[in-house]
């Protein structure tokens, strides 16, 4: 490659989602709808289970994290894409797009093995309650979550460094609406093999192994269930565990058919909208998922209300 073709780049170019301004328009109030959604929703859940004493289970805790995991995870992403829909200017500065792509890797990776950590509360509880109290003890719960958050910060800083070294020739326009791996892959004129393995073997890893602790985790939760004689027993076990297998279904489909494949493969239109999905719907969703589908958060808030009424008429 001859070097006067390399080019240092100091900024790069978000294409968007599209570039008619009334769906921009749309896409923004919608965009902005969710995010507001997403930012009240996981707030409101990481205070409810900080104020409600009753909420201070291993569950919970993972639950509080998720919620601190997918309010950061949205707020990388969604601000820049707010502003590229409203304005003409769509530049994002090298080290900020790198540093987006870093935390979105960091949190989604992180979220993959928080998820599967909520799977095995789920097993020891449904599975061996009269042990649940000894093996999700707090420091196993809390060994877990700092181990999700070291493992992936190590991964993602490996995975950017290696993406630092690429070279960038003629174009500095990414097609997409944030800094995603794959289409910074795609404008690079410097040889990706070795760093498409390593992205690949990384993410495929951090994905299987989750998903692998997950579905054994819950195919002993079924093979439990099956064996439960009371319908009502049957019932409280299968409710307990809806929230979560919805959540992770969601979450795990729309990762699997974005990053589980050749970058070669990279379909401009279809990873875009599934990408959507990811960033802006599913952090909105689990708050959702969590709390309007179990009555423990919703007494949770009821109490918390009462607690504070009672406080003001003290007053």
């Amino acid at each position: 490659m001859d070097k006067r073709n390399i080019t240092l780049l100091s900024d790069f170019i978000l294409i968007g989602l599209t570039d008619s301004e009334d769906i921009q328009l749309v896409l923004f109030t919608l965009f902005l709808l969710m995010h507001l959604i997403t930012v009240l929703g996981n707030v409101g859940m990481i205070l409810i289970i900080c104020l409600d004493s009753k909420l201070h289970t291993p569950m919970y805790f993972f639950l509080s994290h998720l919620s601190f995991l997918d309010l950061i995870y949205s707020s990388v992403i969604t601000p820049k894409t707010l502003d590229n829909l409203l304005t003409s200017i769509k530049t994002i500065s090298y080290l900020n797009c790198f540093t987006q792509m870093y935390f979105f890797v960091f949190l989604g990776a992180t979220e993959c093995f928080l998820l599967s950590s909520m799977a095995s509360d789920h097993y020891v509880a449904i599975c061996s309650p009269l042990h649940y109290p000894v093996v999700m003890s707090i420091r196993r719960c809390c060994s877990l979550v700092f181990g999700s958050y070291s493992i992936d910060f190590t991964d993602s800083f490996v995975n950017v460094f290696c993406m630092n070294k690429l070279h960038f020739c003629d174009s500095n326009v990414i097609y997409h609406f944030f800094c995603d791996t794959s289409p910074i892959l795609s404008l690079s004129c410097t040889d990706t093999d070795d760093i498409e393995i390593m992205i690949f073997i990384v993410a495929g890893c951090t994905i299987v192994v989750s998903l692998i602790t997950i579905s054994i985790c819950y195919v002993s939760i079924l093979s439990t269930i099956l064996k439960i004689t009371s319908t009502s027993g049957k019932s409280k076990a299968f409710y307990t565990c809806a929230s979560h297998l919805l959540g992770v279904t969601i979450f795990y489909g729309t990762m699997i058919f974005t990053y589980l494949k050749p970058n070669k493969s990279y379909s401009l239109g279809k990873d875009r909208v599934t990408s959507v999905f990811y960033t802006i719907v599913i952090p909105m969703l689990n708050p959702l998922i969590y709390s309007l589908r179990n009555k423990e958060v919703k007494n949770a808030v009821s109490r918390v209300i009462q607690k504070r009424k009672v406080s003001k008429q003290l007053k």
